[in-house]
């Protein structure tokens, strides 16, 4: 899990890069990939879930150019820098 938090007017640019990451992702269909973003009420918070699954422990992510145009600026549009943390499943109901 990735939390974070934009400048006020960057907010939407930074969506629009999320959403090209999934337009992408439709495209490429890549396996081995869960993956969910969410903007929070406040508006300028992101939250992405990422759930890894191939065998060698890769992440298809990464390997997206719409993915690696999101991180180029990410430090520039963020007013409280991405903080990763992982995450040990305790239950869950058709989260992915």
């Amino acid at each position: 899990m990735v939390r974070y938090k934009v400048k006020a007017d960057r907010a939407e640019e930074n969506a629009d890069y999320i959403k090209k990451v999934f337009e992408e992702l439709e495209q490429n269909n890549p396996s081995g990939l869960r993956y969910a973003s969410f903007r929070l009420k406040d508006g300028v918070s992101f939250v992405h879930l990422a759930s890894i699954e191939t065998d060698d422990g890769e992440n298809p992510l990464s390997q997206t150019a719409a993915f690696k145009a999101f991180q180029e600026g990410i430090k520039e549009r963020c007013e409280e820098p991405p903080v990763v943390a992982e995450l040990d499943e305790v239950g869950s109901y058709r989260i992915f």
